[in-house]
């Protein structure tokens, strides 16, 4: 099983798109909190589902289980909560949420996490990537740059 991760900052639509249909994916699970923000550009919910599905021909789905709390976010971006601390919390907030039995394991072969973030070091789509391949086997990563 293949799953990858993508962020939409620093990439123009032409980059970001073509990632994805280099790679072949066929889904892309939004983990966001927010989708709908203007600050999106190209990768709002409505514009996005349309482009994936006219250029990639891929599916799309808005995944909020996946997300982060507002709270949690908050802490980290505006209040200078360091990334440990984040990425613990986040972590168990995915235990929490049972993610593992909500996900199911055929909807994310072959499909792509988005996320914002440029660098998926410091962002949450890669701990969800992460710790959906510990629970299930066989499920390789990759970071699409």
């Amino acid at each position: 099983m293949k799953l990858y991760t993508i962020g939409f900052t620093k990439k123009s639509a032409e980059k970001f798109f073509g990632l994805l249909r280099e790679a072949g994916v066929t889904a892309l699970i939004d983990v966001r909190l927010n989708n709908v923000s203007q600050l999106s550009g190209f990768a709002k919910r409505d514009d996005l589902r349309y482009f994936l599905s006219e250029i990639c021909g891929a599916q799309y789905t808005h995944c909020t289980e996946l997300a982060p709390t507002k709270e949690m976010l908050d802490a980290y971006k505006k209040r200078g909560v360091g990334w440990a601390s984040y990425e613990e919390r986040f972590l168990e907030l995915m235990k929490v949420r049972q993610v593992d039995d909500i996900i199911q394991r055929e909807a994310i072969d072959n499909a792509v996490l988005l996320c914002s973030e440029d660098d998926a070091r410091y962002c949450h789509r890669r701990l969800v990537a992460e710790y959906l391949a510990q629970q299930w086997d066989d499920v390789t990563i990759e970071h699409l740059a």
